[in-house]
C-alpha cells in the first residue's frame, strides 16, 4: 500500500488536459471541507522530468493553493503518460 508523501505545491505540474476544467463552485466546496476536516484524500502524482505530474486531484490541489498552503499530501503512483 502506498504511503502519502508531503510535496511542495510548486513541484507539481498540472497537465494541459486539466486546465480550463476548474469549477469555482466545486473548488469552494472542497476548500471549505479542507478547512473543516483537513485533506481527506491525497492527490495522485507521477514522477516527471525533475518534477511531479498531477494524475488525479486537480480541484483538491487548486483548493490547497487557494488556501495558501505550500504543501499537499500525495501518493506517488506509476501512471502512463497521456
Amino acid at each position: 500500500m502506498l504511503k502519502p508523501t508531503e510535496i511542495a505545491l510548486e513541484e507539481i505540474y498540472v497537465p494541459t488536459k486539466f486546465r480550463g476544467t476548474l469549477d469555482p463552485a466545486k473548488l469552494e466546496t472542497i476548500a471549505e471541507s479542507i478547512i473543516e476536516n483537513g485533506l481527506q484524500s491525497p492527490i495522485q502524482v507521477r514522477q516527471g522530468k525533475g518534477r511531479y505530474v498531477l494524475v488525479t486531484g486537480f480541484h483538491r490541489l487548486e483548493a490547497m493553493r487557494a488556501l495558501g498552503e505550500e504543501t499537499i499530501e500525495a501518493l506517488i503512483v506509476q501512471a502512463r503518460r497521456y
